[in-house]
């Protein structure tokens, strides 16, 4: 099999994915394969030839890690880890049960993610990570840093929360509940949530604050991972709230130098709970900046002001 033919290889299912996925790969970047306990992961490298010339390849490994939600993807991070490239060993994972990567055909769990994120790092890194991670990954992050410490140089996190929070619990939300009962969670999976509509309503009304910041291609690129065999599975399991815990009774016992982003207008997870996590580990949570005018994910929102702060942020996490 050629490296294009595997490119559009779904390896969860034996069978081809639609071609349109594969426009989503930033030039400069190769798309490769892991293998994990759970399956096959796909992730986006940086071709050193295209960044570096003559130049020594960097040896310092930047990973980035995307959020949930119906049709996320390592698409999330495409605006922002190419700027990084020069500089740093890249690479973008599509996590287990999103995009390219494996998707089982059963209720996803946290264990999962715990398992399978340090196995991308210890597959891909040749030393301790930057690792970058937003929403309930940056949760899972947190908890893989503290079992797993020797894998991790520095966090950068935009709004990271486990969504029950502080009490808080995302799960016993109307839409969760809706999302729980049997053979209707599918239907509204294929005619509601993996739609060109839905995912567009989602996006203007719910992740960003400025409307007119979706562009076409972002639409396009979480509809085809919604789409993808199968990945209603993963997409369900979050939207029930099965991956949801309380990060406040994991965060005291963070070590790594962190830093975290989060947009003030964010739904879901309230500004102010960046501050909550923040104060309760001084130590490991180095600085906190709060942006005005986007929501939940800035990095896709505002792209280029998300790189100007996480060079802020390195300069902190790693003198």
């Amino acid at each position: 099999m050629g490296e294009e033919d595997r490119a559009k290889f779904n390896y969860a299912e034996g069978s081809f994915l639609p071609r349109a996925i594969a426009m989503f790969v930033p030039p400069g970047f190769q798309q490769k394969y892991v293998s994990t306990k759970l399956g096959q992961i796909a992730y986006y490298a940086a071709d050193n030839q295209f960044w570096t010339d003559d130049r020594p390849a960097p040896e310092q490994p930047m990973v980035f890690l995307h959020g949930f939600g119906g049709g996320s993807s390592a698409y999330e991070w495409s605006q922002v880890y190419p700027a990084f490239a020069t500089e740093y060993q890249v690479f973008a994972p599509d996590l287990l049960g999103w995009g390219r990567s494996a998707h089982l055909q059963r209720d996803y769990t946290v264990d999962d993610y715990l398992s399978t994120i340090p196995e991308i790092l210890e597959q891909t890194c040749s030393c301790p990570a930057i690792v970058v991670a937003s929403s309930l990954t940056g949760a899972m992050v947190v908890r893989v840093a503290i079992a797993r410490p020797e894998l991790f140089r520095a966090l950068i996190l935009t709004a990271p929360a486990g969504l029950s929070d502080f009490g808080v619990d995302y799960s016993r939300t109307f839409i969760s509940q809706l999302i729980s009962t049997p053979v209707l969670d599918r239907v509204l999976y294929r005619s509601v949530l993996a739609t060109e509509f839905g995912i567009r309503s989602f996006l203007e009304n719910r992740q960003f604050v400025n409307r007119d910041r979706v562009i076409p291609e972002i639409i396009k690129a979480y509809l085809a991972s919604a789409e993808q065999p199968d990945a209603e599975y993963s997409a369900l399991s979050f939207v029930r709230g099965d991956l949801c815990f309380d990060l406040a009774n994991y965060i005291k016992a963070l070590e790594t130098p962190t830093a975290i982003l989060w947009g003030r207008q964010s739904n879901y997870t309230a500004a102010d709970m960046g501050r909550r996590l923040a104060e309760m580990n001084p130590d490991a949570i180095r600085c906190l900046k709060t942006l005005d005018n986007v929501g939940l994910t800035p990095h896709l929102e505002l792209p280029a002001i998300a790189v100007g702060v996480m060079r802020q942020f390195l300069t902190i996490l790693t003198e």
